[in-house]
């Protein structure tokens, strides 16, 4: 049985600007995972620590501005990094209420271990990567243009 045409094709799955970006959120999460598994770390911890190696000893908030994430979302994967021995979480003398995250000696050489990751991902999928750093900037343009816009 077919369907009719929609009423309204503005809510067509394919005229939807979000939807490709959320699937190839997904589908890129999907490759990574295999990767990341032989290092112990899931994607959303992946982020938390390449944040953390390029500039360590930051405090809770600023990793979840920089991930664009809530402080919430962030606090339960701090926890389980800490626990796996990668980072400890202190508090601030200067300000009780902030959290410093700094990475262990466990946390630092993790990073020789994962800097093959995003190489190994570019010969995993098949698309000539001028073209994949061009989408990377122009994706960034469009992050750039929907952070002015914020709610």
């Amino acid at each position: 049985m077919e369907s009719p045409e929609p009423s309204y094709p503005q809510l067509k799955l394919s005229n939807q600007l979000c939807f490709p970006f959320y699937a190839a959120s997904m589908l890129i999460t999907r490759h990574y995972q295999p990767l990341l598994d032989t290092i112990g770390l899931t994607y959303p911890q992946y982020l938390v620590m390449m944040v953390l190696w390029e500039k360590d000893g930051l405090t809770v908030g600023q990793i979840s501005s920089q991930l664009m994430l809530n402080t919430n979302t962030i606090t339960p994967l701090l926890k389980r990094l800490e626990k796996s021995g990668l980072l400890v979480r202190t508090r601030s003398e200067e300000d009780e209420r902030r959290v410093l995250v700094t990475l262990t000696d466990r946390g630092r050489s993790l990073q020789q271990e994962a800097a093959q990751i995003p190489m190994k991902l570019v010969e995993k999928v098949d698309y000539p990567i001028d073209k994949a750093m061009r989408l990377m900037q122009e994706i960034r343009d469009f992050l750039d243009a929907l952070k002015g816009e914020e709610p």
